[in-house]
């Protein structure tokens, strides 16, 4: 679900991703968090910017069951959340996110 979540970043997005990795844990972080960016999003990137670790957007998969009720409440908070995250490694901060609905 995160690989088809993923997919349906417009590919003129997807292709400026730069230096990101996303996996799923099972367990949650902190608080109730259904998933996390970690990195310095691509606005905060200057010249300096080089031989970095890569971005982390985690996607906390028991978090996301333990909201849901059925499959496709599962498949749309997946897509909600990878999309919210990739939001922040451009740069979006969450009340903006919210204003757009992710």
């Amino acid at each position: 679900m995160v690989a088809e979540a993923l997919d349906s970043v417009p590919p003129a997005l997807g292709r400026l991703m730069r230096n990101v990795a996303v996996t799923v844990e099972e367990h949650g972080g902190p608080g109730n968090l259904l998933g996390l960016y970690e990195g310095v999003p691509l606005t905060a990137r200057g010249h300096e910017y080089s031989m970095a670790m890569p971005d982390r957007i985690t996607i906390f998969r028991k978090a996301i069951l333990a909201i849901c009720t059925t499959e496709e409440q599962v498949v749309n908070e997946v897509r909600t959340t990878v999309v919210h995250e990739v939001g922040h490694h451009f740069g979006i901060d969450d009340a903006r996110l919210h204003e757009l609905g992710w």
